[in-house]
């Protein structure tokens, strides 16, 4: 009787498991998983995916559908592929990774880094030109936190300007406002800091500790054999960009199997002390847009906003039917790229879409591994959740 009142206990006392949420290890859930991925894939006529899959912050499925090039060559978690602004999140981690040792401080001012005024320095067509802003001091006001959660108050970038002149929108810290720019100027401030390039952070903090062997910042020579091309939203087929300098908005060449690795980092604070942790993934000031672009759109009433959304540090923070989450996403004419993580549970699901029209199968693909989970999607693409 004991043993059949324990086995009720059991029973009636464990978690019912969704579809989504049962281990995707599992012979059924994996051939679900990759049922929902073609059958997606197939009708958003892309031709290339990668998907890893994060579980109690444990890698535990990396699986390639399609093409890397026109050759047919097929996508291997070991293919080169374009990580767009997933960049910024690995920018942001190795950020933190340098605050934890005392080489920067979130809200130093970034003139503290400098030695003389940024205006000074003027056009450096590596990063941008800080001449434009002689004459404006708000440059002073600017901090990594400022510029990591998007609030510096810059176009996405200056080209984009009309006179493509960088100037300041609104007061530093005052609002959310996707930038490019305002990440590449706390790149600049910190390598003229510590008198060396971002790429030899990256590598010490980022890539060689989480073992994403196959990720840099710029081209690699060693990549060449393996690179997965792109195509347009279009069908036209584009050849891989090498990428000669590095530009922390979006420069990064990496692997699904890396990204695997770093989106397992992220979620559970490898490498990070816990205050920058817990500062990375919390809610640094609500995001007040109706969509994400264009960049400097008007706020909108509290009404209008998307509940719960926030800029956290390199990632935007969300919350959902299951607790807090957080995503990053990538995008150009021919790469579709988005990671998903929960907190609870430390669950993950990493996209890497050599096809731009990848996207409109990601809230699908990211229902099925995850569930439902409050992802933003139309705010980030315009794309209803399924």
């Amino acid at each position: 009787m004991r043993i059949l009142a324990r086995l009720f206990a059991i029973l009636v006392l464990a978690p019912v498991l969704s579809p989504a949420s049962a281990p995707a290890t599992t012979p059924g859930r994996a051939a679900a998983i990759d049922r929902v991925v073609e059958a997606e894939l197939g009708k958003a006529k892309a031709n290339g995916l990668a998907v890893a899959i994060v579980e109690h912050g444990q890698v535990v499925r990396v699986r390639c559908y399609g093409t890397r090039n026109v050759r047919g060559d097929p996508l291997t978690p070991q293919s080169i592929m374009y990580g767009a602004s997933l960049t910024k999140a690995v920018f942001a981690y190795t950020v933190m990774r340098l605050a934890d040792e005392g080489k920067v401080a979130q809200d130093e001012p970034i003139a503290a880094m400098l030695s003389k005024p940024l205006p000074d320095y003027g056009n450096l067509d590596k990063y941008g030109n800080w001449g434009d802003l002689a004459g404006d001091s708000r440059w002073r006001k600017l901090t990594p936190r400022i510029l990591l959660s998007h609030a510096g108050g810059f176009a996405n970038f200056s080209f984009l300007e009309p006179d493509q002149k960088l100037r300041f929108h609104f007061e530093p810290g005052g609002r959310y406002a996707y930038s490019g720019e305002g990440l590449i100027l706390l790149q600049f401030a910190i390598e003229q800091r510590l008198g060396h390039g971002f790429e030899e952070d990256a590598q010490r903090l980022a890539f060689r500790p989480l073992g994403m062997t196959d990720s840099s910042l710029h081209w690699q020579d060693r990549f060449a054999g393996r690179l997965a091309d792109g195509w347009q939203v279009d069908g036209t087929a584009i050849l891989h960009d090498r990428r000669d300098n590095v530009r922390v908005a979006g420069s990064m060449d990496t692997t699904i199997a890396d990204m695997a690795k770093f989106a397992s980092a992220l979620v559970t604070g490898v490498g990070l002390s816990q205050a920058s942790h817990q500062a990375m993934l919390a809610p640094q000031l609500p995001i007040t847009t109706a969509t994400q672009f264009p960049t400097l759109q008007s706020e909108v009433p509290q009404a209008r906003r998307v509940a719960g959304l926030a800029a956290g540090l390199g990632v935007v923070v969300f919350d959902g039917p299951q607790g807090r989450g957080f995503y990053k996403g990538g995008h150009d004419d021919q790469t579709g790229n988005v990671m998903v993580c929960l907190r609870q549970g430390q669950r993950c699901v990493v996209l890497l879409g050599n096809d731009v029209r990848a996207e409109r199968a990601f809230p699908a693909i990211v229902k099925a591994v995850l569930g439902d989970t409050g992802v933003p999607w139309q705010w980030e693409y315009g794309i209803q959740q399924p």
